[in-house]
């Protein structure tokens, strides 16, 4: 797709993979709290700027909801269920992608799975991939750093929470950014 490299927040749209409760305890501990951590300051963010945010949940059956941590901040959250690893394996998901958003910011678990099968469906599909390395985990943290290799290798562009919250201001000015900066403290 090309540039811009920088995310834009009138072009983006945020999501969210399988952040759930039973996936969550067997993830390390101080990655899945850094996950949460971030994604929760990626949705507030995201929340005050417009910019879109969807939630996926891989067989909440079985893998159980959300975390409640995450999912306070975004009160009118309707997961996106599926059983393919691809998010955009699932119609409900690719209807909630709009034309207009050609970047797709993507957070959750597991980079080598789900994250790394998502993101390489959206490159392939000719959207902007940005994948926040500190807002995703594997259980295995070598299977992770492979994940952010292939996807960067791909074409998306690995970044960091503070990188897109920033991004997405633009500018330090106004309300949003004297929000924005106290999440990130």
């Amino acid at each position: 797709m090309g540039a811009p490299f920088k995310a834009d927040v009138t072009l983006s749209q945020f999501v969210i993979i399988d952040v759930q409760s039973r996936l969550a305890t067997v993830m390390p501990t101080d990655a899945m709290q850094a996950l949460v951590k971030n994604c929760g300051i990626l949705a507030q963010a995201a929340r005050l700027l417009g910019v879109a945010v969807i939630v996926t949940e891989q067989y909440p059956k079985g893998l159980g909801h959300t975390v409640p941590e995450l999912s306070a901040f975004i009160p009118d959250m309707h997961p996106v269920e599926k059983t393919t690893f691809s998010c955009l394996a699932e119609s409900r998901f690719k209807r909630q992608l709009t034309r207009d958003h050609s970047q797709i910011v993507l957070a959750g678990m597991e980079a080598h799975i789900c994250v790394v099968q998502t993101a390489l469906d959206l490159i392939a599909s000719g959207k902007q991939v940005f994948v926040v390395e500190d807002a995703v985990v594997s259980r295995d943290p070598a299977n992770k750093l492979n994940a952010l290799a292939r996807m960067r290798d791909a074409g998306c562009v690995i970044t960091n929470t503070e990188s897109v919250v920033f991004e997405w201001l633009g500018a330090a000015e106004g309300e949003a950014f004297k929000t924005v900066s106290k999440l990130i403290r």
